[in-house]
């Protein structure tokens, strides 16, 4: 039996405000909260609240037959608690009718994959955290910004306790081989992968209302025959992408709800089902290893990081943000961290952009790659001499290292005494009072 994998990104972008190289040292905040406000209230009045209402209905009207997926970065996160929490609210309503599975991905929705081992690690610890604490799942199956895989992040997943991985199905990786199936990473057999269906999917993330689309109009009917009319060996159909396709990339006023809305009535008389990525990988072998030794992503026509790393500029700018990872893993001090999470965001990189591409690049407040790659620089500088007047740079990682482990060692110790010494008290208090009530009880007795 055939089963669709339909999956949707959330992730917010955060917009950096103008910020000249005469602010460095003097103002250290990097942000335009009129637009970060102005962006997640949109979207999620024009996309994700319509989107979930809908996708809500669909599991109420077809029970376990429908499943959906979702991954939220910690960043976008952030943005919906502080601007648009009913957003989370209805996630966790769906969350219990038990077909919703919510995925692994790292924090910032950034490049830590490609630019610092211990930082990807930390990153998707602390998101699925936040998986756990809004929805009560622990992650099983990683997503990794942009669907971005190699068979070295592959291995490191496995490492990290992941069954699976979703990525995407290239035609440059898969070569004569079908998305339609279920595979395993080179390095770690173990590690299932689950491919996106790059056809099926930008069907409707991408050409959906654009009239001039040979399949326009697209219908769900039509859609669902598509799929059945596959061989009958090949039975997984991953349709993977952004949320905010339903409403934004594709407006209201095209019926793409009503479209989705559809799909599942239509599969449903072609005998093909719905299933979240755990339940494919629990249900279904993996037929073969998939050979990626070049990163390959989602992203444009190449699926590979380009987008992000294509020119000397992207490059620069990566280069030196990750050159103080370890330093700001190791100090972790909250204002930084944070500030370390939103530059990290990979849509920072894509502005510096100056590739052709048929996807549009939301360049925001710049006007051309340079201008891009001039403000966010600075913003960096100024960041990374905070780092440096907190801890100085003479002391290399190591010996900081050492240094803030026998700080916390001895925070952890005076913490332990602290509560004894409470535990102490309360027993002290407890024995006076004892004392207290014995001798009220001899005076009593004397009288």
């Amino acid at each position: 039996m055939k089963t669709i994998c339909l999956y949707f990104e959330i992730h917010q972008i955060i917009h950096l405000r103008r910020y000249r190289f005469f602010d460095i040292g003097t103002d250290h905040y990097y942000y335009d909260d009129y637009e970060n406000e102005r962006g997640i209230s949109e979207i999620a009045e024009r996309s994700y609240m319509p989107a979930l209402e809908t996708l809500h209905e669909m599991i109420k009207e077809h029970g376990k037959f429908f499943k959906v997926a979702f991954s939220l970065s910690g960043v976008g996160i952030e943005s919906l608690e502080q601007y648009a929490p009913q957003v989370l609210e209805k996630l966790q309503e769906m969350t219990e009718t038990g077909c919703v599975e919510f995925l692994a991905e790292p924090y910032s929705h950034g490049l830590s994959a490609l630019g610092n081992e211990e930082s990807f690690k930390l990153e998707v610890e602390r998101q699925s955290k936040k998986m756990q604490e809004y929805f009560n799942q622990k992650p099983k199956v990683l997503r990794n910004s942009s669907l971005i895989y190699s068979d070295e992040i592959g291995l490191l997943a496995s490492q990290m306790g992941f069954k699976a991985m979703l990525t995407e199905g290239a035609k440059h990786v898969l070569g004569w081989k079908s998305p339609h199936f279920l595979y395993h990473c080179a390095l770690a057999p173990k590690l299932k992968l689950l491919l996106r269906d790059v056809t099926f999917s930008d069907d409707i993330s991408l050409r959906f209302n654009n009239s001039e689309w040979e399949g326009y109009p697209l219908f769900a009917d039509t859609y669902i025959d598509r799929i059945a009319a596959l061989p009958d060996d090949q039975q997984i159909v991953g349709i993977f992408m952004n949320l905010s396709a339903l409403g934004m990339e594709q407006p209201l006023s095209s019926n793409i709800l009503e479209f989705i809305k559809a799909l599942p009535g239509c599969a449903k008389r072609k005998n093909i089902g719905f299933s979240t990525p755990t339940e494919i990988c629990m249900k279904m072998k993996s037929i073969s290893a998939l050979d990626v030794p070049e990163t390959l992503s989602w992203m444009d026509e190449e699926r590979d990081v380009s987008t992000w790393l294509g020119n000397p500029m992207q490059r620069e700018a990566f280069n030196k943000l990750y050159s103080i990872a370890d330093r700001v893993r190791i100090v972790n001090d909250p204002r930084i961290n944070q500030d370390w999470d939103y530059l990290q965001a990979s849509n920072n990189f894509r502005a510096m952009s100056t590739k052709p591409t048929l996807v549009g690049i939301n360049r925001g407040i710049y006007s051309s790659p340079f201008d891009a790659f001039t403000n966010y620089m600075n913003i960096l500088g100024d960041f990374i001499n905070r780092v440096k007047s907190l801890y100085p740079e003479e002391v290399d990682n190591e010996e900081l290292n050492g240094l803030l482990t026998t700080i916390r060692n001895q925070g952890e110790e005076l913490e332990m005494k602290e509560k004894e010494m409470n535990r102490l008290q309360s027993k002290v208090e407890r024995l006076e009072q004892e004392a207290t009530e014995l001798r009220e009880q001899l005076s009593k007795q004397k009288k």
